[in-house]
């Protein structure tokens, strides 16, 4: 079935034709509601509201499409509903409101065009998402199972839909193989839940060398305005396609999509599922929400398995469409090596990183004056706690208060240019960027210009921050900071009180850093001076830190 057969009175089986229709506009709508997640999930329950589905009649309303909207032609993803022996019928159209149908269009294909993206939409948790990954692994994981056969050549086309051919075989992911090399075995399935991140994986490193490191991968942006967000524009004129919102979409669709083949029937509705994952956790599960979606996603796609996906996908594409112009000629020796690359870059420099929430997301004031440019790489990594605030932060409208509260007070108390700390560690899952990599600091005086300053929100004198905040600081961050050139592998880990007078990062938290690895114990401060400076002071509002 071709999308140009289309028509506004075609109803297909299953809820994932209701986001097949998001993958068949053409040209971006002009939408009046705000480019947020909640605006998707009142798509979703609108839809599921006026065509209910249940297990005995799985049919929903495709969304109303119009001959002049059909969409551009992809064999990949027509290969992967053919596969699935999905069948249509005729029924009348159910009509979105004219608002809902602006979102639609404007959602429903993801790209980057200069510094602009598209296709994107802001989460409660501050982190910005593409919709077309997204809805292609929920579209997945609604078939219930995900391995399916490649052909096996160029000449062979996708199983059709009313052929139960047993081409079409359901393989567990588990019989994934190992990290491939040059003379290792093509493979033969493909995992549908990965498909979408591994063909945008393979395509962007075959563009060669120049893509096989990890400053293009992941880029951030910025929304005109976070209540009610129109424009997205990238931080990184140089960013590819892969963007933080690209691979945002890719993990969460995976992720749901996982869920959804192993949830009980009847699954949920895809706007409940979608309203717990990017609100308090799925099915009471605190874990497994968009905050962590890093973390989760490490442990669902492991690096050899995804290998083999992107591999694998490349071959599809290639068999799908002989004359691709990126991959006419290639061995697969090539391919092997492109996968191999592609991967490496994804786990290391994405989910090996944190999510760190750039200074726009937490409304950032100007800097005042001129920054001053650091000598990369640094040799030191300072940890503090804020101590006020002194309550851990665990939501976005929390943690971005405390930003806008501690920026305040350093320039307008203290009389600083910024913010002191370089990065701020909440309990939200998201570390929050202060003056970043590159600008000179003022966290720990005499030494800013050596190291980073990392600082926790709350007071740690006589508990612990949350495992998730500690694990990103203790591993995350100092792998991810030496992989790319910006701390040196045997950099020290020291807390505050060692080089300035002070109880920060409190007794606790001290302790604890006293058995993490990189810990410099011989660094001390002189007993005597730091026991003189405080008896002359009284407790600080915010950690006493200084230019």
């Amino acid at each position: 079935m071709s999308p140009r057969s289309w028509n506004p009175t075609t109803v297909v089986q299953g809820v994932h034709w209701i986001l097949l229709g998001l993958f068949l506009w053409l040209e971006p709508g002009s939408a009046s509601l705000p480019l947020l997640m909640d605006s998707v999930i009142q798509v979703l329950a609108e839809l599921e509201q006026k065509a209910p589905v249940t297990e005995a009649i799985p049919i929903a309303p495709v969304w109303q499409l119009s001959a002049q909207h059909s969409g551009p032609h992809d064999p990949l993803h027509h290969f992967l509903l053919q596969s699935w022996s999905l069948q249509a019928i005729e029924l009348d159209p159910i009509t979105l409101s004219p608002e809902l149908q602006g979102l639609t269009k404007e959602v429903a294909r993801h790209s980057v065009q200069g510094r602009q993206e598209y296709g994107v939409v802001l989460a409660p948790d501050g982190s910005t998402v593409a919709v077309e990954p997204l809805l292609a692994g929920l579209e997945a994981g609604l078939q219930g199972h995900r391995l399916i056969n490649l052909p096996l050549d160029s000449t062979a086309t996708p199983p059709d839909a009313s052929d139960h051919s047993p081409d079409v075989r359901v393989t567990s992911p588990d019989n994934q193989a190992s990290l491939p090399d040059a003379k290792a075995k093509a493979p033969t399935t493909v995992d549908s839940l990965l498909v979408t991140l591994a063909r945008d994986l393979g395509l962007t490193f075959l563009q060669g060398p120049k893509n096989w490191s990890h400053p293009g991968l992941g880029a951030e942006g910025c929304w005109d305005q976070l209540s009610t967000p129109r424009n997205f524009t990238l931080l990184n004129a140089e960013a590819s396609p892969l963007t933080t919102a690209f691979l945002n979409g890719a993990l969460d669709g995976a992720l749901l999509g996982d869920y959804l083949t192993r949830a009980p029937k009847p699954r949920p509705p895809l706007s409940h599922l979608l309203s717990q994952y990017y609100g308090p956790g799925v099915a009471g599960d605190p874990t497994l929400r968009s905050n962590f979606r890093r973390q989760n996603g490490a442990t669902l796609i492991s690096a050899p398995a995804l290998t083999q996906q992107v591999w694998g996908t490349l071959i599809l594409l290639q068999r799908l469409e002989p004359a691709h112009p990126q991959l006419q000629g290639m061995s697969q020796e090539q391919l092997v090596l492109v996968a191999t690359h592609a991967t490496k870059e994804f786990t290391k420099a994405f989910l090996g990183c944190p999510a760190i929430h750039p200074r726009c997301v937490w409304g950032a004031a100007p800097y005042r004056g001129h920054p001053t440019p650091l000598r990369l790489p640094l040799g030191f990594l300072y940890v503090h706690h804020t101590y006020v605030p002194a309550l851990p932060c665990t939501t976005l409208a929390s943690c971005a208060a405390n930003m806008r509260s501690m920026q305040r007070f350093h320039q307008d108390t203290r009389g600083w240019d910024d913010i002191g700390y370089s990065f701020v560690m909440g309990s939200d899952g998201y570390m929050y960027e202060g003056r970043g990599w590159h600008w000179v600091g003022a966290h720990t005086r005499g030494y800013n210009s050596r190291g980073f300053g990392v600082a926790f929100v709350g007071n740690y004198t006589a508990e612990l921050p949350v495992e998730a905040a500690l694990r990103v600081v203790r591993d995350v961050l100092p792998r991810c900071a030496v992989r790319a050139g910006l701390l040196r592998p045997d950099y020290k880990l020291l807390g505050h009180r060692q080089l300035v007078p002070t109880d920060c990062p409190g007794d606790a938290l001290f302790q604890l850093l006293r058995t993490w690895p990189h810990f410099d114990a011989n660094v001390k401060l002189r007993t005597a001076r730091r026991a003189s400076r405080r008896s002359k002071r009284k407790p600080p509002p915010v950690t006493p830190t200084s230019q």
